[in-house]
């Protein structure tokens, strides 16, 4: 998932922490006697690109063939200097309190420093260098120092009191309160209510933690880029084609980076066991390799610091406060969730285990399955259980004909048709980065562009993830959205389409369902596009359910050579095997997340990040088959910043609603293309983005909570109980 595009003043105080956050101010003028501070600096002209307004066609689009690295200090050291200016505007204003005023102006405020941090997130996530990472080293704790700022204005916060406790709040909108309320929550977590020396330690524990986070991020890069297995041709054995043309380089020889992408499918396939013990332990001691790129010392100090500064604000422990404001409200619901699937799931990978040693002593092997194993032997399990070749499966996911399926799933929920952008009428940050206009189908209306930027390459990290450069807005006139697909493929060779597996389709759908919740905001206010994250994951997983619908494998999964569909043997072998590997899948993700969880939950003061991660999963049994997906050096969703951290439990609280909203498509009418259906789904469960309470928009979808017994359905885990408890 990507960065939330909001108000960066509303963001500074609502997600205090997160991506971006912005603000700005004027002299001792009445507030009646001069323009809005956020006129007066829009009035501005700028000479740095990167805080100008977006110029060119579809409502202005980002300067990305003008950005210069340069120009960042400088842009970001402008921004911040605006927008604390209008801060300062509006917690002076001599008016009472009113929303208009005050959280109005504080949603206005911060257009160029949002403006700047759009071309931040290019260089940090897109195309970092040592340059750039040196600039954001030095800046991490500045930004932090300037959200701190914000959140501890004094003055600002109580008119934002003001207005949250005045009888003004009854005579707003929904939406309207909300944001008030976000907002006033977001002051009040996050040190407003601290004085004197608290109030200090708080500030400057954030700029320790920013500085900690970014240096963890850069040192699981680092480890990434420098370590590469080069292989030669007699090393090749029992990888695809497709694969072998992927990573053959210039001089002739064979490169496994260090990336999830070209680690999967090599110890997926290759036939030799000490180079997949070799590729799979550089993966997995990414960040752990005890030289200057180690991390378990930063976690350490991270830890400590997040107790400290909650502890300032009177919790127990860090997952109490990040918690409170979730839909799971505490870490204790959010365990037994883990808990209530965890069995199930080691108990599974126990059956996996057993039929891949079965085949591996068939075959004279002589070995104990190792986790290096796993994937070798379970494509073997596979083929020989299902019949079902992965690789074979492959041929029919060529990654154009994929996105042509994603904007058909569009179409027919959404009303969204696509239109690729000429080339050079919008400008891109990089080649490979293509653009579509999304119009509506009918009307022909303007919605936005979308983005996309697919394959791996040297200085963008790992994974997929999805953000906006800009998002729906109407309260200052209609803002239409631009956003952006992230992916990690493997560039097919020149002249061929670029093959992908089942699991990576999946995930291309999955991030699509991402943008597709940007691109159908039918929101008022910036703040209203902040998320709650054991909630914001579930549109984007619900979507990848699309995939397996007859209309897309009909259509769209055709063999790259032939053009011939997909064989109806093989969809069935593949509908047959869904639930395949699915111990696996689930115990390597719920070892991360309940990690997350004991981490966070612990005394950090004498937490040995190796001792602790190899005790606790001790504990809970885990198989010594599998890793937890992100081992602790590396888990960048919790250690890299704080957006997942106490949180990564979230994708599987998001899961029990897709798994439950997917049964209301099953048992529908229409089916996943059911027409009244679909119309709430974009209603309640997109369109609303954070304007209404999750749990309160789900039930206004379904007509009840969401139940964890469908969530043990689909993974195919016996279900505990008949009578359904609830999410």
């Amino acid at each position: 998932m990507g960065k939330f595009k909001t108000s960066l003043t509303a963001l500074a105080v609502v997600m205090a922490l997160g991506a971006c956050s912005e603000q700005k101010a004027p002299e001792t003028t009445t507030q009646a006697d001069k323009p809005a501070a956020s006129e007066q600096a829009n009035n501005q002209q700028f000479d740095n690109v990167l805080l100008q307004e977006f110029k060119g066609p579809y409502g202005g689009v980002p300067a990305f063939d003008k950005m210069k690295l340069e120009d960042l200090k400088p842009a970001l050291e402008k921004a911040m200097e605006l927008n604390l200016e209008e801060i300062e505007a509006i917690a002076n204003n001599d008016e009472a309190p009113t929303f208009e005023n005050t959280i109005v102006e504080m949603e206005r405020a911060g257009a160029e420093l949002g403006r700047v941090f759009t071309y931040y997130g290019i260089w940090s996530s897109n195309k970092s260098s040592p340059e750039f990472r040196e600039i954001q080293a030095e800046m991490s704790p500045k930004l932090s120092a300037f959200f701190s700022q914000i959140t501890q204005n004094e003055k600002l916060f109580e008119r934002v009191r003001s207005v949250y406790e005045s009888d003004e709040m009854e005579s707003l909108t929904p939406e309207e309160q909300r944001i008030t309320w976000l907002t006033y929550n977001g002051f009040a977590r996050n040190g407003a209510t601290l004085e004197g020396e608290a109030k200090e330690r708080y500030a400057a524990i954030n700029q320790e933690l920013a500085t900690l986070h970014t240096k963890f991020a850069n040192n699981v890069l680092a480890d990434e880029e420098n370590y590469v297995t080069y292989i030669t041709e007699d090393q090749l054995g029992g990888l695809p084609e497709s694969f072998v043309n992927a990573i053959k380089t210039d001089d002739g020889k064979y490169a496994i980076t260090n990336t999830r992408s070209s680690m999967d499918p090599f110890l997926t396939y290759s036939t030799n066991r000490e180079l997949r013990e070799k590729v799979w332990r550089t993966y997995y001691d990414r960040g752990d390799n005890a030289d200057e790129f180690d991390n378990n010392e930063l976690i350490k100090k991270i830890l400590k610091l997040r107790d400290e500064r909650v502890e300032l604000l009177g919790y127990d422990d860090y997952a109490t406060w990040r918690l409170e404001d979730r839909m799971a409200k505490n870490p204790d619901n959010a365990m037994d969730l883990m808990m209530k699937v965890w069995p199930a799931a080691i108990a599974r990978v126990e059956e996996e285990v057993a039929d891949m040693q079965a085949i591996a002593d068939e075959e004279g092997a002589d070995i104990t399955i190792k986790p290096w194993d796993y994937r070798f032997y379970a494509e073997k399990v596979r083929q020989a259980k299902y019949d079902l070749d992965s690789n074979e499966v492959k041929e029919y996911l060529q990654l154009d004909k994929l996105r042509e399926a994603m904007f058909y799933v569009a179409g027919r929920l959404f009303n969204f048709n696509f239109s690729p952008v000429a080339e050079g009428e919008v400008p891109v940050f990089h080649p490979d980065v293509k653009v579509w206009e999304v119009t509506d189908k009918d009307s022909g209306e303007h919605i936005g562009l979308w983005y996309l930027d697919p394959f791996a390459r040297q200085g963008k990290r790992s994974g997929a993830w999805a953000t906006t450069y800009r998002s729906y807005t109407t309260f200052d006139g209609k803002e239409t959205v631009l956003s952006s697909n992230n992916s990690n493929f493997v560039k097919g060779p020149e002249g061929q389409p670029t093959l992908i597996s089942w699991d990576d389709a999946e995930t291309y759908f999955h991030e699509f369902g991402h943008a597709l919740h940007f691109l159908s905001a039918k929101v008022k206010y910036p703040t209203s596009h902040s998320g709650v994250r054991d909630y914001t994951e579930f549109q984007s997983q619900l979507l990848e359910r699309w995939l397996t619908t007859d209309e897309v494998i009909d259509q769209y999964l055709v063999h790259y050579k032939t053009g011939e569909p997909i064989p109806d043997e093989l969809v069935a072998k593949i509908k047959k095997a869904s639930t395949f590997n699915e111990g696996f899948k689930t115990t390597e993700y719920m070892a991360s997340a309940i990690m997350d969880l004991k981490y966070h939950t612990t005394d950090p003061e004498n937490i040995d990040p190796d001792t602790f991660e190899r005790e606790e999963l001790k504990k809970l049994n885990m198989p010594e088959e599998i890793v937890m997906r992100h081992r602790s050096p590396h888990f960048g969703h919790v250690f890299s910043g704080e957006g997942y951290a106490a949180a990564y439990y979230g994708y599987m609280w998001a899961e029990v609603l897709t798994a439950d909203a997917a049964e209301a498509f099953a048992e529908a009418p229409g089916g996943f293309y059911d027409e009244e259906l679909g119309d709430r789904l974009v209603k309640y469960l997109f369109s609303v983005r954070n304007a209404m309470d999750p749990a309160e928009a789900y039930r206004k979808f379904r007509g009840r909570d969401a139940k964890v017994d469908a969530l043990m359905r689909d993974r195919g885990f016996p279900v505990p109980s008949e009578k359904g408890d609830d999410e």
